[in-house]
């Protein structure tokens, strides 16, 4: 599907905010006469109008993508999410799976969900900062839909990886996809191999790393010196 122009997104967006703001005229009224019979009725037409809006710069694969995460919170986090206004970055070849990331999920409290389903190390993360993307808003990234990490960035430490300017996953990023496949799957990432979560830092300098270390059965959180770079040390890289 061809991306939208950006004059195109902005006839869009003027359309779905004049819908609402008809919704909000139409709700002031009911509140002056207290007639709400059609209140109901006039919602669902606004709200199909904004979905048929929504399917003209939006693909029916984006928006099963955009429900699948939002029953995952649902029935994971007891969280309800809308995430219908999301912006979607572009899409690139290789990059085939999408990440979307609720806003106040930091990586403990991810860290912690996972503990419910499966064992894993200790971990704090108090010192953990992300250098990538904000965590105060909701927001999407593609990733490439591989178990192990990917196999064209080993050997590649965090520092280069900050050199090269190349955007990849944070520790908290990295968590959720873990805990989202083994809810889809049953299953684990990065069996063979660590994913190097450059896009994070424990303390100053040190870099988180995630692995399943099948021996014992658990998940295993800890870091490094952000200058370590093996061969089976990968940073996943996103889209941003």
């Amino acid at each position: 599907m061809p991306k939208p122009t950006c004059l195109q997104l902005k006839v869009q967006l003027a359309k779905i905010q004049d819908l609402f703001r008809e919704f909000d005229l139409a709700l002031g009224k009911v509140r002056e006469t207290k007639k709400t019979e059609h209140l109901m009725e006039m919602q669902k037409e606004i709200e199909g109008k904004v979905e048929k809006l929504q399917e003209k710069f939006m693909s029916k694969e984006i928006r099963e993508k955009i429900q699948d995460w939002q029953d995952f919170y649902r029935e994971v986090f007891q969280m309800e999410t809308d995430f219908s206004n999301i912006e979607i970055p572009e899409k690139q070849e290789g990059f085939d799976k999408l990440l979307i990331m609720a806003p106040g999920l930091d990586a403990q409290k991810i860290f912690d969900k996972c503990k419910e389903f499966f064992a894993t190390s200790d971990f704090d993360s108090s010192t953990v900062r992300d250098l990538e993307r904000a965590t105060d808003s909701a927001y999407a990234v593609w990733i490439r839909n591989g178990v192990e990490a990917d196999e064209e960035n080993k050997n590649l430490s965090a520092d280069k990886i900050k050199e090269i300017g190349m955007a990849t996953q944070t520790l908290r990023e990295r968590l959720l996809q873990e805990l989202e496949h083994f809810k889809k799957t049953g299953m684990h990432l990065d069996i063979h191999n660590v994913t190097l979560c450059a896009g994070s830092r424990h303390g100053d300098v040190s870099v988180l790393s995630v692995y399943w270390r099948s021996d014992d059965g658990k998940l295993i959180v800890y870091w490094d010196n952000s200058d370590n770079a093996y061969n089976n040390l990968r940073a996943r890289q996103v889209v941003s």
